[in-house]
């Protein structure tokens, strides 16, 4: 589903939603921060152990990309104006906008 990736690049609140490590319960314990990297805008959740996971920002209607690792990025849109972003045993929960009309009807 295609969102609007200035949207996630404009988060204003640095504290996300995440469940790490398959955790059920999703909590305010990760910090994400905007990272221009050359030509290239990420996102950097960085989690309460001092771990972290790198997203490239994408264009191309998928909205974010793992920058780091083979594991690929899952991205659900949530009902309350947020997508949910996975990636091995780690979801993150971060506001975003999706493009009106996506998606099959």
């Amino acid at each position: 589903t295609p969102f609007d990736t200035a949207s996630v690049a404009d988060v204003e609140d640095p504290r996300v939603s995440c469940a790490l490590a398959g955790e059920a319960e999703f909590t305010e314990q990760c910090d994400v921060e905007r990272v221009q990297n050359g030509d290239r805008r990420e996102l950097v959740m960085r989690h309460p152990d001092g771990g972290f996971r790198r997203f490239e920002i994408v264009t191309d209607g998928r909205g974010l990309v793992a920058a780091d690792g083979s594991e690929e990025a899952v991205v659900t849109p949530l009902a309350d104006g947020r997508i949910q972003l996975s990636v091995g045993p780690d979801r993150y929960r971060i506001p975003a906008t999706i493009k009106p009309g996506a998606g099959g009807g």
